[in-house]
């Protein structure tokens, strides 16, 4: 299991290679922002050894598929070209298929885009995966089930809203297979898009003892990014460490 940081822009990534952290998880925006940031991506690359992972930009259009097919898809067909320049081999998108505000209609649509995702993703030697929002297990089981090869970031922050308890136990459960990348911060749960606060691990009310045991129980053993400020990420490394050592609850 690998920790690391997330880093919003180039001098984020330098923070997060300097004190020690195997892999920095990316914005890749635009591919014209991609272009002017690739050469001091590489610089730190061969500076430090550190690796990338990438996060993509949100979608726009969350309930007009039609321009997600003209607008989306391409974008991030030519993101993912991006990423490979700089041996990314996970992507991870937001593309909200909660069938409590996407309709149905809608949300088969965006299984159809997402299939042309991940054909471009594998094509490109990257496992795309689809980061949870506010989604429950019931919302993605359709698109793993439609698209054999896409992978699922599991964000335990966003796990924490709308809903009574926390998602993350039931994805690693079901789905855990398909999780090939997490993403922990705190936050007092809530629903609305305001209460997504990114806290440092323990000034929230989420149970990260019993969720890490949860994944660790069930086999979970690839990487972790901290989204968290920059600040706080030695101690959140420690957090997980000293978690992930010891047995923890059931969830």
């Amino acid at each position: 299991m690998l920790i690391g940081g997330r880093a919003h822009a180039v001098a984020e990534a330098e923070f997060i290679a300097q004190a020690g952290f195997p892999f920095a998880e990316i914005s890749i925006r635009t591919p014209q922002e991609f272009k002017r940031e690739v050469a001091s991506f590489r610089r730190l690359q061969d500076r430090f050894g550190i690796f990338y992972v990438a996060h993509g930009p949100e979608e726009v259009n969350t309930w007009e598929p039609e321009k997600l097919w003209a607008d989306f898809l391409p974008l991030i067909r030519s993101l993912l070209d991006c990423a490979a320049e700089l041996a990314i081999t996970v992507f991870t998108l937001h593309f909200w298929l909660d069938r409590r505000f996407v309709a149905d209609d809608i949300a088969a649509e965006k299984i159809e885009i997402l299939k042309a995702m991940t054909g471009h993703a594998d094509k490109c030697g990257i496992k795309l995966c689809i980061e949870n929002l506010s989604e429950q297990v019931s919302d993605f089981s359709p698109v793993f089930a439609a698209i054999e090869g896409l992978g699922m970031t599991l964000d335990v922050g966003h796990g924490e809203l709308l809903t009574a308890r926390n998602t993350a136990y039931e994805f690693a459960a079901g789905w855990l297979q398909r999780i090939w990348h997490v993403h922990l911060h705190d936050n007092r749960g809530g629903d609305t898009v305001e209460d997504d606060l990114h806290l440092p691990l323990g000034e929230g009310v989420i149970d990260f003892a019993a969720i890490l045991g949860c994944l660790r129980k069930q086999g979970y053993d690839r990487t972790m990014t901290l989204e968290i400020a920059t600040a706080a990420l030695k101690s959140g490394k420690n957090i997980i460490e000293q978690t992930w050592q010891h047995e923890a609850p059931d969830g």
